[in-house]
């Protein structure tokens, strides 16, 4: 029978009502009516890399549960390349794809009353969206990541998506010749799989093992590779025993094992885009989390992954070096991650990582020991103050100094800030501001690798801050600051900075201060005027409604 009393109730009435003659026409048979009905989202998509070789794990994943006593019933997801989309209109719909894959798994498995959901993606929003249909269900559930790309080569070098992104600042300021501009161009993506650094969507398929919703070794896997295979049927037999188990995404998903996920979030340096996505789903699992528990986390745990963008090596290595479980074993050891968490196997996390090593191996400097540490604390640091009253997201790994004081070069668009930053009237010492890019501002909250990646690319990469209301990549590092909270369509500071304004980004005071005095803030505020909407019709404008703020992790 299936797995719930919701379910058990479902597959009876089925069984009882002429709805199963729809059933018979898939083929159906009268004893089918009393196995778990297991949905399978796929992601499938020729849109990107990312999720071009979805198929094969959904077709594998098919086969393992019929082979497990369930019926399989697949149904698509869409998705949004964010590589593709960055620096145009295009890129506004991201963030908001992860609520249409969240709707779009919620309305399928309650629509059709499944009994397990199995959820298979690749780029950036398909995990955070897939964990919070997952999460919205509450029915048993698992995670199954599409894979990373593999590592690019020219010339000698390793080469992802923001090598392309960081070529077009180099060879727009005469430091790159023709041949190597094209010649990374041509090889940034020679597979298909997700960004290979440890960007927004390794980061949050290596969360999801923390967190006990995807097995262990499977978020570092290449898709190309025939392991992936093998691990999405093993999800998926593992499904439905949890389906027979009755283990729920929510006895799972818990405050604990939350700070689990954020813990390996720290220590493996990734995406700022982890903390908006992990405030979304807590907020779906109806769990208490918010952005001082991300500077509670960071505050314990070290940096001990040498991964890029702000290190050297790709989610490829890492899986060579241990993958996530020999992190968290680190991490367990060293009394940092609760080790009496529920996983999806129905083990703890303390039982699945009882064969690990408690060191890494010699013969590797992808993962260190917490005494070899590449930063004492943690990386993504909250930070605030009378530009950020509720809160923003700065990146400080990879810096020589996360403190800078500078002018304000305030822009109101993406567009024009490239301008400025190709056009060299973006110096040493400069603060950008981009604005009007939040949630409901953008609408969207856009990403801001191009020109993050154009800063870079110029040499500018320590010395130029860069604040936003909007996103960045999990490509980006530097000086960079987002999220900023409340949001300039909100009337936030953000949105009451001058050209020239003194600003303040100060990661080892957790400040971000603009340095005008309040009395000239509270003059300007008085003259400030919402702007009309940028959309007022569609899913932009739907999103623009209904998005929480930023610190809220601009969930729906």
């Amino acid at each position: 029978m299936a797995g719930n009393d919701r379910s058990k109730n479902i597959t009876q009435g089925v069984a009882r009502s002429p709805n199963r003659a729809m059933y018979y026409g898939l083929g159906y048979e009268k004893e089918d009516f009393d196995k778990p009905m297991i949905g399978i989202a796929n992601g499938h998509s020729t849109i990107t890399p990312c999720n071009a070789g979805l198929q094969p794990l959904a077709d594998a994943a098919v086969i393992a549960v019929k082979e497990a006593g369930a019926n399989p019933q697949t149904f698509g997801t869409p998705t949004i390349s964010d590589g593709m989309s960055m620096g145009t209109e295009g890129m506004k719909y991201s963030l908001i794809s992860r609520e249409v894959i969240a709707d779009s798994i919620e309305t399928c498995v309650q629509g059709q009353w499944m009994d397990g959901v199995l959820v298979i993606g690749g780029c950036d929003k398909n995990m955070p969206g897939g964990m919070i249909g997952i999460a919205r269900c509450n029915v048993p559930g698992i995670y199954v990541y599409g894979g990373t790309i593999k590592p690019g080569r020219w010339k000698g070098q390793d080469l992802s998506i923001v090598s392309a992104f960081e070529a077009v600042g180099s060879y727009m300021a005469g430091k790159m010749s023709d041949e190597d501009f094209e010649g990374i161009e041509r090889n940034a993506c020679p597979t298909t799989g997700s960004c290979g650094g440890m960007y927004t969507a390794n980061t949050m398929s290596s969360s999801f093992e923390a967190l006990g919703m995807s097995l262990m070794f499977s978020s570092n896997m290449a898709n190309p590779d025939s392991e992936k295979v093998d691990s999405t049927a093993e999800s998926a037999r593992v499904l439905v025993e949890a389906v027979k188990k009755n283990i729920k995404p929510r006895d799972i998903i818990t405050r604990k094992s939350i700070e689990n996920a954020v813990a390996l979030i720290m220590a493996m340096g990734g995406s700022t885009n982890a903390v908006l996505h992990f405030l979304a789903i807590a907020d779906a699992a109806e769990v208490e989390w918010t952005l001082d528990d991300f500077e509670r986390v960071r505050r314990k745990v070290p940096v001990i992954c040498n991964l890029k963008p702000s290190g050297q090596y790709m989610a490829v290595d890492l899986h060579q070096a241990g993958g996530v479980p020999q992190v968290l074993k680190l991490l367990l050891n060293a009394g940092l991650i609760h080790g009496d968490c529920l996983t999806i196997t129905g083990k703890t996390m303390a039982e699945e990582l009882a064969d690990v090593p408690d060191v890494p191996r010699a013969d590797q400097d992808v993962i260190r020991t917490l005494d070899k540490a590449l930063y004492k604390e943690g990386h993504l640091a909250i930070l605030k103050g009378n530009l950020a009253e509720g809160g923003s997201v700065a990146k400080i790994t990879g810096l020589k100094s996360p403190i800078i004081t500078g002018p304000a070069r305030v822009f109101d668009d993406e567009q024009s800030a490239m301008d400025a930053i190709l056009s060299d009237k973006i110096k040493a010492g400069d603060v950008l501001v981009l604005r009007y890019l939040g949630p409901k501002g953008g609408p969207g909250m856009p990403e801001m690798l191009a020109p993050t990646s154009a800063i870079i690319g110029r040499g500018l990469g320590d010395s130029v801050g860069f604040i936003t209301d909007g996103r960045f990549s999990g490509g980006t590092w530097g000086m960079v600051v987002g999220h900023v909270t409340p949001e300039a369509y909100e009337g936030g500071t953000i949105a009451l900075v001058n050209e020239g304004d003194s600003i303040t980004i100060d990661a080892h005071k957790q400040l971000l201060q603009l340095n005008v005095p309040d009395e000239e803030i509270a003059a300007r505020r008085a003259k400030w005027k919402q702007p009309e909407p940028r959309y007022k019709r569609g899913v932009l404008s739907k999103f623009a409604k209904l998005a929480k703020s930023a610190s809220e992790g601009a969930a729906t």
